[in-house]
């Protein structure tokens, strides 16, 4: 088993001093749906400032390759996205099926929502072993000339614009009925905003929760991607940490008006004593008074989850989550993960109200430290805890699991902090 140690900053040569910059990676989110749109333009766009994140690169293996089995690794979004994609283009005809698959995890999480849809739609999809779960065949698409569909809205957002995104390929476009509440809806609104700037003709009424896609095609364009707002969330949790109250750390490539629900971490964190400037290169983090308690609705920003509950912990600030049910489905049970590892700095995640509402309390006593960090093949488990540097040494375990999203985040956190690889483990895990 490989680690990585982390050591506060008062081991670094100027004693407490933060004040960092750091070129975040680009939004895997924003380059996931740029990939699809391309792909469906016939490749003719021109997209600027694609991720390196691991799952935006599977994207682009599987988006440029002939391969009858497309394997996602453990790229959820990829999944969904390319499920879709290869369901209704010339990529799943009769004879030339193409089936998709992933690791054991993903093979466990559901699927069978876009499914069915995709069926009412035209799709001809045979489960391979589980029903409603991967490994999936695709056998091909005949349009059904039905274009209207009822879809759950709080399960994933990545199932609607998975659909959202075939849609102005389809003979009658299609009407989509979000049934009950809608969870990560800023997903759902990027997925539009996007497909719009490629000529797309997308209207959504949130008060009939419908969205009407018209059969439009697509039109070639150049694009270029933001900064991830998700990447972002660790260092805003990083400055909240940080001893050092005149702590200065930009951001660059983030924008004031973004598509990204998650910057809704610049107004979450000002509880937390982080303040944002936004700058023509950024954003700038500094100090500001914090709060005692705060109590936040992670619905539309189920990834924050986890580095804001860590924060909290570490800070002492009560902290009441609501909207996490989607993360029991996500890399791993993340509640259940957080429950665990919380313990190990001193804290714990408490069900008050059973699938709705939790909260972040001190236990009252003092861990051994370094506390280790399991990780869970989950790679915002591993960036979550490594903040805790800030206060106290912390091992994470398993620490390449952040290339699914940060390839260099190890890299960027030595800029603040002492990092440590066990031997089995290099500065640019894979």
């Amino acid at each position: 088993m490989s680690s990585v140690r982390l050591l506060p900053p008062a081991t670094l040569t100027q004693p407490g001093l933060i004040q960092a910059t750091i070129p975040l990676a680009s939004s895997k989110s924003e380059s996931n749906r740029a990939l699809i749109i391309d792909a469906l333009t016939g490749f003719r766009c021109d997209l600027k400032n694609l991720s390196t994140a691991r799952d935006t690169q599977t994207m682009i293996r599987l988006l440029n390759s002939t391969d009858p089995v497309a394997d996602v690794l453990d790229a959820g979004t990829t999944m969904r996205f390319l499920t879709a994609y290869f369901a209704v283009t010339g990529e799943s005809t009769p004879g030339q099926q193409k089936t998709m698959t992933g690791t054991h995890r993903m093979c466990e999480r559901p699927i069978g929502i876009l499914v069915d849809a995709l069926r009412t739609l035209g799709a001809d999809i045979t489960y391979l072993k589980e029903e409603g779960y991967p490994p999936l065949q695709l056998n091909g698409f005949s349009a059904s000339g039905n274009n209207q569909i009822s879809i759950r809205g709080d399960v994933s957002s990545q199932y609607i614009s998975a659909l959202l995104m075939i849609a102005p390929l389809l003979p009658n476009g299609i009407t989509l009925e979000l049934v009950g509440p809608i969870g990560s809806r800023p997903y759902i609104e990027m997925t539009m905003e996007q497909m719009r700037f490629f000529g797309a003709d997308v209207q959504a009424n949130w008060d009939s929760k419908t969205i009407v896609v018209a059969p439009q095609p697509y039109i070639p364009a150049a694009y270029a991607i933001e900064s991830d707002w998700s990447g972002a969330s660790y260092w805003y949790s990083v400055s909240a940490l940080a001893k050092d109250e005149t702590a200065e750390i930009t951001l660059l490539g983030l924008k004031a008006k973004s598509l990204q629900g998650d910057s809704a971490i610049a107004d979450l964190m000002q509880a937390f004593g982080v303040q944002s400037t936004f700058t023509e290169a950024g954003v700038r983090l500094t100090k500001c008074p914090t709060s005692d308690s705060l109590a936040w609705d992670f619905t539309d920003c189920p990834d924050l989850a986890q580095t804001v509950a860590v924060c909290a912990a570490m800070k002492g600030i009560t902290l009441r989550l609501t909207g996490i049910e989607s993360l029991k489905i996500k890399e791993t049970d993340r509640v259940l993960a957080l429950q665990t590892e919380l313990q190990k700095i001193g804290a714990e995640l408490v069900e008050i109200e059973p699938n709705h509402r939790y909260e972040v309390r001190q236990t009252g006593t003092k861990p051994s430290a370094p506390a280790t960090i399991a990780t869970y093949d989950d790679h915002r488990m591993a960036m979550a805890f490594a903040p805790v540097a800030m206060r106290q040494e912390i091992i994470i375990e398993e620490p390449g699991v952040v290339a699914k999203s940060y390839p260099s985040f190890w890299d960027d956190m030595a800029r603040v902090a002492t990092v440590e690889f066990s031997s089995e483990e290099t500065q640019h895990p894979s």
